[in-house]
């Protein structure tokens, strides 16, 4: 149509992710102040939208004052001419006819400022949700965070659009309509201000119980979303024992609740629509009566009736619409309280200011390490002390729950010690920019962890500029090659969501060559070769032989035999490092490295 609509669409750039946490974080910001900070850079927008909205919104104005006029000089033709009904007929015309163009600026400019809006809080939330630590992600279930990106973050561009489409739409409409009437008459003007209070006090009657229900319903909803996430994860094993029918029956209970919440709800909601609807009906009769009366003494013409009819219907249907939206506001409301939980959170890996290592030798110290849970009195870890050269492979073993995994968890950064230090080349890790430091990491864990990708996109997940050839030796040293080759599209496969068209040794092997390409200092390998059959786990292990060589390698097995060549061998027992050594000293002591060897053969 114009240069105006053709124009970029995308607002001014914002800084969302520190605009929008500041936002956050202040306590005693209403969620009405924290809405208007999302839309920092972007208000002009609204405003130029506001401006389009009184335009194209004028004939409801326009309309009952023409029609007054036209009925005022029908009722008295002889202080009247044709020409003046023909005026009043072409300003009409007019005023509708422009609703076309003006309508598009209206919602042209304000979706650019809710759709920039709504893309900058999921990119703040995803950009939150990436700092959070391992702890917070552990504690908080899956499906509950994706339904506060996804349910919340859309509910709050619906609050926005209710705010732009609705409730200042109706404010202007009773602004307009009371200052139109006062302009004609104070004293039906003054009969208009009574519906104010009457809709302030449905809305303070009913504020706490619609506040109330949203809340409960959204806590299920985040409930019934982690639920399914959980079912979805489960279907293998629920189908290999036969439990679909008690799946079925734990989901529907929980639907049960959804449904028993979303009832209650609904019935409050429609308890407030049919109260404030049958209190402004009355209003209207009352105001009708009135406004006859007058004209029947003579106090004001005929076709003003219809004027201050079409004024108060405006009125009234403006509050109504105020009414009616606002559960929905509320529900916006909400959505921000449950948001704010995540931008809020204090429990984030926070690497402002600390050290960017600019290499990694791969030399580690674990000096009296303690770590305690959060609300557990029972040490996970309890006086840890070894020293670990650059270049060196350590083995930890013990019993399940011994803390050998735990120990990794420290080096990788994932855990901080309650008590103690853990040192990389001299210096408090602690102290460290854990980003950068991970760089020079390569980590297999216990559970692979693959995404709906190619082989290719999961073996180079993060890394550009990698040659074909690169790939292919890592294939070849995690011993892919043969498989690959039986695959159609080789390299380009796609493997499905988590992996589910692999077999468990498949996806090991596809994160240990993860691994390989990087060409790490440091190597983590948490069961990295369970999954593996005999076959594969020996080309593996030839394959780890040539890559932990000059490297810091930190390895967690059950299976004893897979750490035969390692340089040291790290007994764990309660949280405790109770026997370290090689593999044939350890034999040789008959301690608790032997008699773990005893139980496996």
């Amino acid at each position: 149509m114009s240069k105006m609509a053709a124009a970029n669409p995308a607002a001014p750039t914002v800084d969302y992710e520190h605009t929008f946490e500041a936002a956050a974080k202040e306590q005693s910001q209403s969620p009405l102040r924290f809405l208007l900070t999302l839309y920092k850079g972007n208000l002009h927008y609204l405003a130029i939208s506001l401006v389009f909205f009184m335009i194209k919104h004028s004939p409801v104005f326009v309309l009952p004052i023409v029609t007054a006029n036209m009925i005022n000089i029908a009722t008295n033709p002889s202080a009247h001419s044709t020409r003046e009904l023909w005026i009043n007929f072409i300003v009409l015309g007019i005023s509708i006819i422009q609703n076309i163009p003006t309508q598009h600026y209206y919602i042209s400019f304000m979706s650019r400022a809710v759709r920039h809006v709504e893309a900058g809080l999921r990119s703040a939330l995803v950009r939150k949700l990436q700092q959070l630590s391992i702890n917070y992600h552990r504690e908080l279930q899956a499906g509950k965070l994706q339904s506060k990106v996804l349910r919340d973050a859309e509910a709050i561009e619906g609050l926005s659009k209710q705010l732009m489409l609705s409730f200042l739409p109706s404010i202007i409409n009773v602004i307009v309509a009371f200052v139109l009437t006062a302009r004609n008459s104070w004293t039906v003007s003054m009969f208009f201000l009574m519906t104010i209070p009457a809709s302030v006090l449905i809305i303070y009657l009913f504020r706490r119980k619609i506040r109330s229900t949203n809340k409960d319903f959204r806590r299920e909803i985040e409930q019934m979303s982690s639920r399914v996430s959980e079912m979805v994860e489960m279907i293998p094993v629920t189908r290999a024992h036969g439990l679909e029918k008690i799946e079925i029956d734990r989901m529907d209970s929980t639907l049960r609740k959804l449904q028993g919440k979303g009832y209650r709800l609904d019935i409050t909601e429609a308890f407030f629509g049919s109260s404030n609807w049958v209190l402004f009906q009355l209003f209207q009769v009352c105001c009708l009566l009135f406004t006859i009366y007058l004209a029947y003494k003579g106090d004001i013409p005929v076709g003003d009736v219809v004027m201050y009819q079409g004024f108060f219907s405006m009125i009234l249907s403006s509050i109504t619409a105020l009414l009616n939206v606002y559960p929905n506001i509320a529900k916006g409301f909400e959505s921000i309280h449950s948001i704010r939980e995540i931008l809020r959170s204090p429990e984030i890996e926070d690497n402002t200011g600390k050290m960017k290592l600019p290499d990694v030798d791969g030399s580690f110290s674990f000096r009296d390490v303690k770590l305690v849970y959060p609300g557990n009195e029972h040490h996970v870890l309890d006086g840890v002390t070894l020293d670990v050269r650059a270049g060196e492979c350590i083995a930890f073993v013990g019993e399940s729950g011994a803390g050998k995994s735990t120990v990794l968890n420290l080096v990788t950064g994932f855990l901080t010690p309650t008590a103690g230090q853990v040192l990389v080349d001299g210096v408090d890790l602690s102290a460290v920019d854990l980003t950068t430091y991970r760089k020079r990491l390569s980590v297999v864990p216990q559970t692979t962890i693959l995404f709906s990708g190619s082989i290719r996109d999961n073996i180079t997940y993060g890394l550009r500029d990698i040659t074909d050839e690169q790939v292919r030796h890592v294939v070849e040293m995690a011993n892919l090659t043969e498989m690959i080759e039986r695959l159609p599209d080789g390299l380009d496969t796609m493997v499905g969501e988590h992996g589910g068209k692999l077999s468990g040794g498949q996806r090991q092997r596809i994160a240990i060559a993860r691994a390989l390409i990087r060409d790490p200092r440091v190597i983590i390998l948490d069961e990295a070769t369970s999954a593996l059959d005999n076959q594969s786990e020996h080309h593996v292990q030839k394959a780890m032989q040539q890559l932990i060589k000059g490297r810091t390698t930190f390895i967690v097995a059950h299976r004893l035999s897979t750490i035969r060549d390692a340089d040291r061998i790290a007994v764990m027992k309660q949280g405790r490092i109770v026997e370290v050594g090689t593999f044939d000293e350890l034999m040789a002591s008959k301690g608790e490295f032997y008699n773990l060897k005893q139980l496996q053969l």
